[in-house]
């Protein structure tokens, strides 16, 4: 029997969208990727950084056209940090055009996740789902309502999320019900984030953190789109070191997963903290995401979490 399809409801997300003919530029000028050549129909992964390319703010962003048929970029930002997301472009807004609306509360959003997703997505909308890369998006019609379906891997399922007016919520949730998907809980998700190697703001991320620490520079940084802010810090990493200072990663250990903050080791060196962790969804014992030391961060290295043996698995997927 097949595993089935979750519904997660993910509305808290933060939800910004910019309008105008500079607002490609700007937001290229202000994170990491190269938001300004997306297509109509793509996305990215970003990031705001400091001027030394701390992370203030993870977000992905989508190349839309709004209802009234204008060109916009939707930022979607982690639960609660909306209003900050908007506070910091507008101190960056000067003479450009540009508009910043915070839409979070006008719109619901779910994520449906699961190997037979695409089954289930194809009969909510009445034909195939076409192919579609990872942040590329669509709109399509569930139940008579008009949805944006944007294509999101961040359980380590296949993923979509669905995002439509708050008014109508209730009833494409149902309609999502009603041709198979289950309701997960916030539990599962956790779950499943965890053992994806996802990090999220305010739990693996924060102020303090390098960006390039955080192992998704592949999808997140452009190295060729020209100058933005935390740009220099992050091409030295790149250039002098060859490496970030610290990596993040997934362990996997037997037992209960260990406690938020649980030290690292290598012998009688602490290496590193844990910053999440979960039951394993594999089997028996515990997954642990968190920062070790560049050197340490090789699939295979044995370390050690509160005092027991834990692997490396991986750094976070590109």
């Amino acid at each position: 029997m097949s595993a089935p399809v979750l519904l997660f409801d993910t509305s808290s997300a933060g939800k910004l969208l910019l309008t105008g003919p500079d607002a490609p530029m700007f937001l290229a000028n202000l994170s990491t990727n190269d938001i300004k050549v997306l297509p109509l129909g793509g996305g990215c992964e970003t990031y705001f950084c400091t001027p030394t390319a701390k992370a203030l703010f993870q977000a992905w962003c989508y190349h839309i056209l709004t209802p009234d048929q204008q060109h916009g970029l939707w930022l979607e930002t982690t639960p609660g940090r909306n209003e900050l997301l908007l506070k910091h472009l507008d101190r960056y807004l000067i003479s450009e055009q540009v508009e910043l609306h915070d839409v979070t509360a006008a719109h619901a959003q779910f994520h449906l996740a699961g190997t037979e997703a695409e089954a289930v997505l194809s009969k909510l909308t009445g034909g195939p789902v076409p192919p579609m890369g990872e942040f590329q998006h669509m709109e399509r019609t569930i139940d008579g309502v008009k949805c944006s379906i944007r294509r999101h891997d961040p359980l380590g399922l296949p993923g979509y999320d669905i995002v439509c007016d708050a008014a109508a919520g209730m009833k494409v949730r149902q309609a999502v019900i009603v041709v198979g998907a289950v309701v997960g809980s916030p539990e599962q998700y956790e779950q499943l984030r965890v053992n994806a190697g996802t990090p999220v703001y305010g739990i693996d991320i924060d102020e303090s953190r390098f960006v390039m620490e955080v192992g998704n520079a592949a999808r997140a940084v452009s190295y060729s789109k020209g100058c933005y802010l935390g740009q220099e810090p992050i091409v030295m990493s790149r250039d002098r070191a060859g490496h970030a200072p610290r990596s993040f990663v997934k362990l996997t250990l037997a037992g209960d997963p260990p406690a938020v903050g649980a030290k690292i080791t290598a012998g009688d060196d602490e290496v590193g903290a844990v910053t999440s962790a979960a039951r394993s969804t594999c089997g028996e014992g515990s997954v642990a995401l968190g920062y070790v030391r560049w050197k340490h961060r090789e699939p295979g290295t044995m370390l050690t979490v509160d005092g027991r043996n834990a692997v490396v698995v991986g750094e976070r997927p590109a």
